[in-house]
C-alpha cells in the first residue's frame, strides 16, 4: 500500500541510520579516549574495578615516594654506622699498642682523643630530614611505609619496614636508656662485699678459713637480681696474688640453668657464681656456696690443691702464703663499664687497659651487628621498591585489559560504520523519494 501518511521505509532507514550513528560514535569516542570503558555506563562492573584499581595505584605511588625517603634515612644511618666501626677499629689497634712496655701513653691518648671525637661527629652528623638513628633522644620504632593492601573485604592497610632505634642508638639521652657508645646503668645488685681478706684476722690458737662473702640480702629486702640481655656484672678476684676479672651475664645464668636471666634467692646466685667461677678458669681454686648468715649472698673460699677449703692455721702457716680478695665490684645494664667517648688511658694499669680494649671490641661488634641489620634493611627497602614498581606495572596492565579499548578492532569497526552510515543515508533519501513517485499516479 502506497500512503503520503505513513513512510514505514524511510522510518526503517532513518532507525537504522540513528543505530548506526550511535554506534560511530561510541567507536569514535574509543578511538579518540583509547578507553572501551570510559564511564560507568559502558560497563558497570569493570568501571568500577578499574576505578577502584587506579585509585589504589595513586596510593602505591605514594608508597614508592616513601621507599625512596626510606632508603635515604637507611643510607645516611648506614653510612655514618660504618664510619663508626672503622673508627672503633682504629680506637681497638690504639688500645693494643698501649699494651707494649715503656710506651708513651699520653700521646697514644692524645689519638684517641681525635678518635673519640669523630665518633660524636659521626653520630650527630647522621641526620636526613630532621630524624637520627644513631643519636637519639628516646627509643621509638621508626617505621618506613612498604606497602598497600587491600583484602577481599575491601580493608585497605599499609605494610611497614620497622627499624628499632634502640638497636641502632650509638647515644641515647633518654632516662635509664644507654646507646651502644655509652656506660650503661647500674644493676640492682647490693655489690658490696662483706669483708676483703686479704690477710685472715686470727685469735690466738684459731683455724680461719680463707673466705670472702659477697653480701645480697634476698630475705631482708633486697630485690631480686635481673640480667636482661647484655647486662653484666663484673669483679677481680685476687687469689694468692694473681687478679683474674670474672664475669656474671646471661650466658653465666644459662649455664647454671638460671635461663629466665633472674636470680631470686641466694641458692641461684650461688649457682650463678660457681658458673661465673669455671668461665673464668677458677673453679679449682675457689668455690661459691649460699651464706649461711642472713645477708650473706655468696660465701667464696679458697681451695687448696685437693679441692678442699684452705684453713690458715697461725700455728704453722705462713700469713703471706695464702689470700683471697675481691675488688672492683661493678655492674652495666648493657655490659659497657665506659663510655667509648671518654676513656682515657694516660694513667691506665694493666688490667684497666685490658677492660678498656675487650670493651671497644664488645662495641665493636655491636655496632658490627647494627651496620649489618641496617644493610639488610637497606636491601629489603630496595627491593620493595622495585617489587611495588612491578606490582604497580602489573596492576596497569589489569586495568588494560578491562578497560582499553581494541584499536585494531575499533578501526575495522568504523570502517564498516562509516559504509553503513553511507547506505543509511542513501537508503534514507531513496525511502523518502518514494513520496514522490505518488504524484505520477495523480497526472
Amino acid at each position: 500500500m502506497a500512503s503520503i501518511n505513513t513512510n514505514a521505509s524511510a522510518m526503517t532507514a532513518l532507525q537504522t541510520l540513528t543505530a548506526t550513528n550511535k554506534n560511530l560514535g561510541t567507536t569514535q569516542n574509543r578511538i579518540s579516549t583509547g578507553l572501551s570503558v570510559g564511564q560507568a555506563s559502558d560497563n558497570a562492573a569493570y568501571w568500577s574495578i578499574a576505578t577502584t584499581m587506579r585509585s589504589d595505584n595513586k596510593s602505591m605511588s605514594s608508597v614508592q615516594e616513601a621507599l625512596g625517603f626510606g632508603a635515604a634515612q637507611v643510607d645516611v644511618a648506614y653510612t655514618a654506622m660504618d664510619a663508626v666501626k672503622e673508627t672503633l677499629d682504629n680506637m681497638k689497634s690504639k688500645l693494643v699498642a698501649s699494651q707494649q712496655p715503656d710506651i708513651d701513653k699520653a700521646k697514644i691518648q692524645e689519638e684517641i682523643k681525635q678518635l673519640q671525637n669523630d665518633l660524636k661527629t659521626y653520630a650527630e652528623a647522621a641526620s636526613f630530614s630532621g630524624g637520627n638513628w644513631l643519636n637519639v633522644s628516646e627509643n621509638k620504632d621508626q617505621k618506613i611505609v612498604a606497602s598497600f593492601m587491600r583484602d577481599s573485604g575491601n580493608n585497605i592497610s599499609l605494610g611497614t619496614i620497622d627499624v628499632d632505634t634502640a638497636k641502632t642508638a650509638l647515644f641515647n639521652s633518654a632516662a635509664e636508656e644507654y646507646g651502644m657508645l655509652q656506660q650503661g646503668g647500674e644493676v640492682e645488685f647490693d655489690a658490696a662485699a662483706a669483708a676483703d681478706v686479704d690477710l685472715p684476722v686470727l685469735a690466738d690458737a684459731d683455724d680461719v678459713e680463707i673466705t670472702d662473702v659477697f653480701a645480697h640480702d634476698f630475705d631482708g629486702g633486697d630485690a631480686a637480681i635481673v640480667l636482661e640481655e647484655g647486662a653484666e656484672i663484673r669483679f677481680d678476684i685476687d687469689v694468692n696474688g694473681e687478679s683474674t676479672r670474672v664475669t656474671i651475664n646471661r650466658a653465666t645464668l644459662d649455664a647454671a640453668g638460671l635461663t629466665d636471666g633472674t636470680i631470686t634467692d641466694e641458692s641461684d646466685l650461688a649457682a650463678a657464681f660457681t658458673a661465673a667461677l669455671e668461665s673464668a678458669g677458677l673453679s679449682d681454686k675457689v668455690s661459691a656456696t649460699a651464706g649461711a648468715a642472713a645477708g650473706e649472698g655468696v660465701t667464696l673460699a679458697l681451695l687448696d690443691d685437693a679441692g678442699a677449703t684452705v684453713v690458715f692455721d697461725d700455728a704453722t702457716d705462713d700469713a703471706d702464703t695464702y689470700t683471697l680478695s675481691v675488688s672492683n665490684i661493678r655492674s652495666s645494664s648493657n655490659g659497657n663499664f665506659f663510655d667509648a667517648t671518654a676513656l682515657d688511658i694516660t694513667s691506665a694499669e694493666e688490667l684497666d687497659l685490658t677492660e678498656y680494649m675487650q670493651g671497644i671490641d664488645k662495641m665493636l661488634l655491636e655496632v658490627t651487628t647494627a651496620a649489618s641489620d641496617l644493610g639488610a634493611i637497606k636491601t629489603r627497602v630496595d627491593s620493595q621498591q622495585d617489587f611495588v614498581g612491578k606490582i604497580m606495572d602489573a596492576i596497569d596492565r589489569g586495568v588494560g585489559q578491562l578497560v582499553d579499548a581494541d584499536m585494531q578492532e575499533e578501526s575495522a569497526r568504523l570502517s564498516a560504520l562509516q559504509v553503513q552510515q553511507q547506505l543509511g543515508i542513501q537508503s534514507l533519501s531513496i525511502a523518502n523519494g518514494n513520496a514522490q513517485n505518488i504524484l505520477s499516479l495523480f497526472r
